[in-house]
């Protein structure tokens, strides 16, 4: 044999497989596969060039360009590289081991959540019935300072009355999303980043676009009332729950916030 090939080698090649699909995924969303694709085939000629044909000149010029590229990608894909290192921090086994340093009071902090989900589920049943539009986007564990910052800070009690007032069509805060932290509610009239996900279905509007796009960077509840059917729609983690009934909204939002 050449070379030797062990179980160790197996593992290398796998974790290596399982990190360019993930990549390869997450260029695809962003629309950005023709940049990986191009990255990908300058490091097969990197590599055939330094470590196969031993081409010193040509390997040396190619190295200094691959050390300086690491730098103009991180630049360049910095979003894309906060939503992996977010994902991979949100992930459920990742949740768990931050809850074993939570040492906030449970039960009292359930017993505020529950005085917030109700007040949230009977203005959107409302809102639903004269199809007004809505967005509102919940806070957990990920601050949402940044988007507060770009709409009118409020920092109110929520309460059914006030949301519906914010989204009334005539109000000038209707247009933007609410934001909601700390069992109050802090801004309304918020800009949200869009997604542009392919993916979204062709019905879904701008509304369901921002609450998705939130979602992609924080670990935050996305509610949003259609203004055209006036269905109610949920967005966790990137995934939409359509067409949801006060039951299924009060569930999601039980399950989620307590």
């Amino acid at each position: 044999m050449f070379f030797d090939f062990g179980i160790k080698d197996i593992v290398d090649i796998v974790l290596v497989a399982i990190m360019l699909f993930y990549i390869y995924r997450l260029m695809k969303e962003s629309r950005s596969l023709n940049v990986f694709m191009g990255i990908l085939v300058f490091i097969v000629l990197w590599l055939v060039v330094s470590q196969i044909l031993e081409m010193r000149l040509l390997g040396s010029i190619m190295d200094k360009l691959v050390s300086v590229g690491v730098i103009a990608l991180i630049i360049l894909f910095q979003d894309d590289i906060r939503k992996f290192l977010y994902n991979l921090g949100a992930h459920q086994r990742m949740q768990a081991f931050k809850r074993l340093f939570s040492s906030s009071d449970k039960r009292q902090n359930t017993e505020k959540v529950k005085q917030v989900i109700m007040p949230i589920v009977m203005s959107c049943m409302s809102m639903s019935k004269k199809k007004v539009g809505a967005l509102i986007v919940i806070q957990r564990g990920t601050p949402l300072d940044d988007i507060v910052a770009t709409g009118e800070r409020i920092d109110a009690t929520v309460s059914q009355r006030l949301i519906e007032n914010l989204f009334f069509k005539n109000s000038p805060l209707h247009d933007g999303a609410m934001i909601i932290a700390n069992q109050h509610i802090k801004a309304a009239g918020c800009i949200l980043p869009v997604s542009h996900d392919l993916n979204i279905p062709k019905e879904l509007g701008l509304r369901h676009r921002a609450a998705l796009g939130i979602t992609h960077e924080s670990d935050c509840i996305a509610i949003v009332v259609s203004e055209e059917t006036g269905s109610i729609s949920v967005a966790i983690r990137s995934e939409f729950q359509l067409r949801l009934s006060a039951e299924k909204l009060e569930s999601i939002l039980t399950r989620e916030m307590v």
